[in-house]
């Protein structure tokens, strides 16, 4: 079964659409029910945190794009060392060495594990 939530994107355009008809509609009301002033300014601030929360939805679905690719490319490096110390290789680790140097993640001493 495809986890829905996982393929599910959200159509900014739209939601700033809805958001913006929708305090349009509260300008409207607020100026023809004077007498609900209280009730409409609040309904008018919890929709202006809405361009607030798209924006963070969209740095969030960015910095999780960018944390599956670095996982794909651990997990790369991960299978292409076993493959190494499979077939004999006489530095598997170069593999791991590799990925951790270029996200300057080697740990202390890293001549010791050639």
């Amino acid at each position: 079964m495809t986890d829905a939530s996982r393929n599910a994107r959200i159509d900014h355009r739209e939601v700033t659409t809805r958001n913006n008809t929708a305090r349009h509609l509260v300008a409207g009301l607020s100026t023809a029910i004077p007498a609900l002033a209280d009730i409409w300014q609040y309904i008018d601030i919890a929709l202006a945190d809405a361009p607030t929360l798209s924006a963070e939805v969209t740095r969030l679905r960015a910095e999780l794009d960018h944390t599956r690719l670095d996982r794909a490319n651990l997990l790369a490096a991960a299978r292409a060392a076993i493959g190494a110390y499979l077939d004999g290789e006489s530095d598997p680790l170069c593999y791991l060495r590799d990925e951790l140097a270029a996200r300057g993640q080697l740990p202390p001493n890293e001549g010791h594990y050639r």
